[in-house]
Order: C-alpha cells, then sequence, then structure tokens
C-alpha cells in the first residue's frame, strides 16, 4: 500500500484572518472532493497512490492542527462555516467530501449546513454521547464520553496526554484488527501515516483534544435534516472500539436517503484499500 506526498501544500485566509491549510492532489481542473482526515492526522495523508486521477482531492486541516491557525472555543458548526469560506474563495460550488474515522462528524456537519453536495463517510464514528449509541460501547470509552459531559476539563487533559505520535501510533494499532495491522505497518504507508501525525502535533495537543472533545460530546445537528447523498462504507473486520459500534447501520437508518455498503472482507483503513472505488461511487453520486 503506498501513499503519494501531496502535488500542491497551501493555506488559505479566512475572512478573519486565520490560516487554513490544506493539501492537494490531482488535477486542478478535476471535480472537487474534500477530505476530512481522521483522529490526530493532518492533510498530508492522502488516498492510494493513483486514486486521485482525473479527481481535485483537498485534504484540510482542521483548526489547532497541522498548518491551520487555533480557533478557540470552536465547534462543528464554525468548522461548517469555516468550510464554506474555503469553499467560497477557492471558487469550489459545493464539492463532495469524504469523511474517515473522527472526521465522520465534522464531514456531516458540513454536510447538514449544505456545504456540501454529497458525502462518503468511511469507517466513521456515529454520535458517541447519543444514548442508543452509548450503550453499545466498551466500558472504556463510555468512560470517555461520560467523562467529556461532566467534565470536559479533565477530559482535555487525558486527551493532551495521548496527544504524541508515538501515543496515538500505538493506540491505533492496539485497537485495529489483523487485516488493519497488515496496511498499517506496511512501511510506506507506515512512514506517511507517521508524517501526518507529527504534523497534526506540530502545535502542541489543543487542536486533538478539541477535535476528540467535539466527536465525544452531542453533535449540534439533526442527522435526520441532511439533504445531500450520504454514502457509508464500514468493513466487517474494523474492531476500532471508536468507529461506529454496529458499522454505520444507525446512520444509515437516520440520515434520509443514505447508502450502506458494508464490505466483508475490510477493515477500517478501506480509505486505502478501496479509494478509487470510494471516489468513484461519490463522484456518481448526486
Amino acid at each position: 500500500m503506498t501513499v503519494e506526498p501531496p502535488h500542491r501544500t497551501g493555506t488559505t485566509t479566512l475572512p478573519d484572518g486565520r490560516r487554513l491549510g490544506w493539501a492537494e492532489w490531482g488535477p486542478e481542473g478535476a471535480p472537487p472532493v474534500l477530505l476530512f482526515p481522521g483522529a490526530a492526522t493532518s492533510r498530508w495523508l492522502g488516498l492510494a497512490a493513483g486514486a486521485t486521477d482525473g479527481v481535485r482531492v483537498l485534504s484540510l486541516d482542521r483548526p489547532g492542527l497541522g498548518a491551520s491557525d487555533p480557533a478557540p472555543g470552536r465547534t462543528l458548526a464554525t468548522w461548517a462555516g469555516d468550510v464554506a469560506e474555503l469553499v467560497r474563495l477557492h471558487g469550489l460550488d459545493r464539492p463532495r467530501g469524504i469523511a474517515f474515522s473522527q472526521g465522520a462528524p465534522f464531514g456531516l456537519a458540513c454536510a447538514a449546513a449544505g456545504v456540501l453536495g454529497a458525502l462518503a463517510v468511511v469507517s466513521g464514528t456515529d454520535e458517541l454521547a447519543a444514548p442508543d449509541v452509548r450503550e453499545h460501547l466498551l466500558p472504556d470509552v463510555r468512560g470517555l464520553v461520560d467523562l467529556c459531559a461532566r467534565e470536559p476539563a479533565r477530559a482535555r487533559e487525558l486527551f493532551a496526554g495521548l496527544a504524541t505520535t508515538d501515543a496515538m501510533q500505538a493506540m491505533v494499532l492496539s485497537g485495529s484488527s489483523g487485516t488493519d495491522r497488515a496496511v498499517y505497518e506496511e512501511p510506506t504507508f507506515a512512514a506517511a501515516y507517521r508524517r501526518a501525525m507529527d504534523e497534526a502535533f506540530a502545535q502542541g495537543p489543543d487542536g486533538y483534544t478539541q477535535d476528540t472533545l467535539l466527536s465525544m460530546s452531542r453533535w449540534p445537528f439533526d442527522l435526520g435534516a441532511i439533504g445531500v447523498p450520504v454514502h457509508l462504507w464500514y468493513g466487517r473486520l474494523d474492531t476500532s472500539p471508536v468507529h461506529s459500534p454496529d458499522s454505520g447501520n444507525r446512520l444509515h437508518r437516520l440520515v434520509p436517503g443514505s447508502r450502506h455498503h458494508l464490505l466483508d472482507d475490510e477493515g477500517g483503513f478501506l480509505l486505502w484499500t478501496r479509494s478509487r472505488e470510494i471516489l468513484d461511487d461519490l463522484l456518481a453520486a448526486g
């Protein structure tokens, strides 16, 4: 499994003066797809090599990660506003999006706000703090969700202790199936993944801690009000304790008209093992 370094990188200055970092693959005039990365990774980690032929993929750093300036007090709603401004400034006109793992609520917030024309959620987390999801979580994850609700300051301190590349690498591997470890431990992919985490933490832990607090708290939008095509991609061999505990079934039930792809022979890393299939399906949506 190989991934390409970005073809282009840069920052976009938002109206309030903050910079939003991005990396880009594919031809500049091709159909645009925004990539919302997973936890503690930055714009630097793209899709499988060759997957972006004929597609313009822009991976976005959320505030406080990578090349994006911090935004104290940010929410999922303000993130959707940031992306709307980037879309306007780049002249993209309702691009499609891919949201991976912890990037799911950030992509879904943009879909709910009408910023995207369609969205693929790949191995995404669900709304872990929702009562009907919380009851299915492992005890350790349920405890973190409860801590976010009761004592967010303490939750931030705990998450900050995980905000290093070595700690995140160990945590990802400990929750991965053999199928996913085979992808993760492939030398070229492992180096790209590690570089993406190193860049994500370049400004310190605050970007990651805020991301995780927002992901593990109640989401401030209605899944049932999303009015654009949403395609859900999950692998039955995914053992991550913070991805959707029912492999996207609840999201499929709540998001109107969503399509659910549940693959028997895939784990959580199908964003890279099925990159082109996911892109082709997304580009045909809407």
